[in-house]
């Protein structure tokens, strides 16, 4: 089991460096950071852009990979988003985890968008496989419903070979079946759910549906798979002891990775930093 953790980019920079630093200190293995205009979960909080923040905490570490926690095609083109994305796997030294979801409703109405879950499933589709061939080939020319490039030149290339991983949100059939055929990890926050028994049921039924998405696509090696524990009706760190259930039954699921939320002081993911240690300092013991 690997460890991931999630710090929302609502922080000033002179804050949150602490942060980043304090993730790896800690011994986590990845650290992600939300992409949205604007989230839903706190529409009134501060917020910062992903890629400069994962840019930034780049400095300030050295090992941890890091990641967008996910990124969307509501307010991205594909070219420019790989120009970014080029330069954080650079500047990181190749650890960026690039992670790709549909995008949810808000920030789209924020830029005037009328699509439907159909619509926007379908440029999510074409947005995937145009940055698969854009981070993977030279003079790239799209003409697609949604994207368009006439000679798009790419060098000088991802730092990881032959690109940097996509680790792609899904939960529904089609989307998992791209997840299988492009991505080389999967995350989901799992399938709703008022209780904790609930919640885990939807988790495993969305794992038996990638089994599925990934014997279709006769993959040599299975997805990386990711689970947001706090997809859940509980956060998991509201204590160590249900932060290590939590993480056994992900692994029973056959789950390759968790990922938290550092603590917040109140709210959404509100806990204890306390916890946050005792918990990482009980990591190595569940890997």
């Amino acid at each position: 089991m690997r460890f991931g953790i999630t710090i929302l980019p609502e922080h000033r920079w002179t804050d949150a460096a602490r942060l980043w630093r304090g993730a790896e200190e800690l011994g986590f293995d990845h650290a992600w950071t939300y992409d949205h205009l604007v989230w839903a979960g706190l529409p009134d909080s501060p917020w910062f852009g992903a890629l400069p923040t994962l840019t930034a905490a780049a400095t300030v570490t050295s090992t941890i990979r890091l990641g967008t926690f996910v990124s969307s095609p509501n307010y991205r083109h594909p070219y420019v988003f790989l120009r970014d994305l080029l330069a954080l796997d650079d500047i990181s030294g190749g650890r960026l985890l690039c992670g790709l979801g549909t995008g949810g409703d808000l920030d789209a109405r924020i830029l005037g968008e009328d699509l439907s879950l159909k619509e926007r499933v379908d440029r999510f589709h074409e947005f995937v496989e145009a940055l698969d061939r854009l981070a993977t080939q030279d003079h790239v020319d799209l003409d697609g419903r949604f994207h368009r490039t006439v000679d798009a030149r790419t060098p000088p290339g991802s730092a990881q070979r032959p690109r940097f991983p996509f680790v792609v949100a899904a939960n529904g059939p089609r989307v998992l079946r791209l997840a299988a055929r492009l991505g080389q990890g999967w995350v989901t926050y799992g399938a709703g759910g008022d209780t904790l028994e609930e919640w885990w049921s939807g988790v495993a039924g969305l794992t038996q549906g990638l089994d599925e998405a990934e014997a279709q696509a006769g993959r040599e090696r299975p997805l990386d798979r990711y689970l947001s524990l706090d997809g859940s009706p509980r956060f998991s760190l509201e204590s160590v002891d249900l932060f290590e259930d939590m993480v056994g039954r992900a692994a029973q699921l056959g789950f390759t990775d968790v990922v938290t939320h550092w603590p917040r002081p109140e709210g959404v993911y509100a806990g204890s930093e306390a916890v946050l240690e005792q918990a990482a300092a009980q990591m190595p013991t569940l890997r």
